[in-house]
């Protein structure tokens, strides 16, 4: 799998796991996690910077289109 898919599908376990956190415990600040995870992916798509397509490609996984 490469960095691209790993990043997508991490943003999105988190996303959901954020509004899950949100539906259990009611508490409003939950939805900073999800609004975080969504602000870094519309700027990623503009600067090309993320700290976890940095992390794993340091790991060694295959890089993609998006993060090269």
């Amino acid at each position: 799998m490469s960095i691209d898919r790993i990043v997508m599908a991490f943003a999105g376990t988190v996303i959901w796991a954020g509004l899950g956190a949100f539906y259990v415990t009611q508490e409003i600040l939950w939805l900073a996690v999800p609004a975080f995870v969504g602000l870094n992916l519309f700027q990623a798509a503009f600067t090309k910077f993320c700290p976890l397509a940095i992390i794993l490609k340091k790991l060694g996984a295959k890089p993609g289109q998006a993060f090269s």
